[in-house]
């Protein structure tokens, strides 16, 4: 069977997360971590089981080739020497898209057509023909040119691994999946205690974390390109399939989310349903300011707006002050994810750990509360709590016509 070089992009902050999955999970030895990538090799075996069960990783590219290419005949020569018949067949479609940063060649159309003319050129001479029409099986051709240092792939997974199937739709700022499942292995939670989300929106986090107790592959929902390529072995894919339904656990874990806005906990609902997880998914309707956090205890993950894409700035730091009134001296351990940089003021503690992450392009910190609560450092007096506080993720439908309503 055919070794390869892989490379798994992954979103900044989380290479070592993706790099601790492949090792211990993937039982793989040969990983390196750097940024924003991390590099593996194994076989078509290993391909697509990196596809189906990577969590936190973005895509799992081939690298075919990596060479210095400051001029056009360097990059043309460098893609031509690569062995196109191993992987193209007569019909196959290859269309090439990449990037180019801090090079030479900066140009990506031109940079895209040199690579197109060099990988035609080979295979003219290997198959004898002077026209392909591509109306084969797609395989992605992507290039990376930085420092004027060219890297050649060949992307395995089509839509990127975030998209796992469940969420069709979404609401208006949702949070991606890859993201959401790395908040809950940084919180070091496996369903052994109840986990709660009270800003669940489409319901990303709770899903994630629902699927991850259960050990439900992140890919079992959806397809994958190189599920049609020719060159890999024809019962690869229906192999690790098989591992991966085998190791489903349908136990039964405590996950309950809330929002405000009931279109958000319908749609919570319908992705649970999708993602086969609505049994142990509990989605209420519910105002996460006037929850009895003192009767909660467990693991709480969140991501209130930002005051990015929902909400202004200053509506977001009135909610963080809010929320701080009622959940800032609970016992639960506290997860949650913002852009804002005044988070810990506004909320009233200072976080015992925080972890630089990005939501896309985005540049957020994950606030870690999970010492005991007489051992967090409070900042200054938050505001007064809300009255009519009530059990929330109990009791929710109660408060489904809450006057305060807001829209996330």
């Amino acid at each position: 069977m055919m070794q390869f070089t892989f490379c798994a992009p992954v979103l900044f902050g989380l290479e070592g997360l993706v790099a601790d999955e492949l090792r211990f999970h993937g039982k793989l030895t040969d990983v390196t971590a750097e940024n924003g990538r991390v590099l593996f090799s194994g076989d078509a075996h290993t391909l697509a089981w990196a596809n189906l069960n990577l969590r936190c990783a973005e895509r799992v590219l081939i690298r075919l080739a990596s060479f210095p290419a400051d001029t056009f005949d360097q990059l043309f020569e460098g893609v031509r020497s690569i062995p196109w018949e191993t992987f193209l067949s007569t019909d196959s479609a290859f269309p090439v898209k990449g990037h180019s940063l801090n090079s030479a060649l900066h140009s990506v159309p031109d940079c895209q057509k040199i690579i197109k003319k060099a990988i035609v050129s080979r295979l003219s001479a290997k198959y004898g023909l002077s026209w392909f029409e591509e109306r084969g099986p797609k395989v992605q051709i992507q290039f990376s040119i930085m420092h004027d240092r060219a890297e050649i792939f060949l992307d395995s997974s089509g839509a990127g691994l975030h998209k796992r199937g469940y969420r069709a739709n979404a609401n208006a700022a949702p949070l991606r999946e890859t993201l959401a499942a790395a908040m809950v292995r940084l919180a070091r939670w496996r369903g052994r205690e109840p986990l709660y989300d009270p800003f669940c929106g489409s319901g990303t986090i709770a899903i994630e974390a629902a699927c991850i107790a259960q050990r439900r592959a992140p890919g079992l929902l959806r397809s994958f390109d190189s599920e049609k390529w020719p060159f890999l072995p024809p019962d690869v894919w229906r192999t690790v399939r098989e591992e991966a339904l085998a190791q489903v656990d349908p136990q039964p874990v405590p996950v309950f989310a809330s929002d405000i806005d009931p279109a958000c906990v319908a749609l919570a609902q319908e992705n649970a349903r999708k993602a086969g997880v609505s049994p142990i998914v509990s989605c209420t309707v519910h105002d996460a300011l006037t929850l009895d956090f003192s009767s909660l205890a467990g693991t709480l993950l969140a991501n209130p707006p930002y005051g990015e894409r929902l909400l202004d700035l200053e509506s977001a730091r009135r909610l963080y002050r809010q929320y701080g009134a009622v959940a800032g001296s609970s016992s639960l351990k506290q997860y949650i994810l913002t852009s804002d940089s005044e988070f810990e003021r506004c909320f009233g503690f200072a976080a015992d750990k925080k972890r630089k992450l990005y939501n896309g392009m985005l540049r957020c910190d994950l606030y870690m509360y999970f010492k005991e609560v007489s051992a967090r450092r409070p900042l200054y007096a938050p505001a007064a709590p809300l009255p009519g506080k009530s059990k929330g993720f109990v009791n929710g439908a109660k408060n489904r016509e809450n006057p305060r309503n807001r829209k996330k």
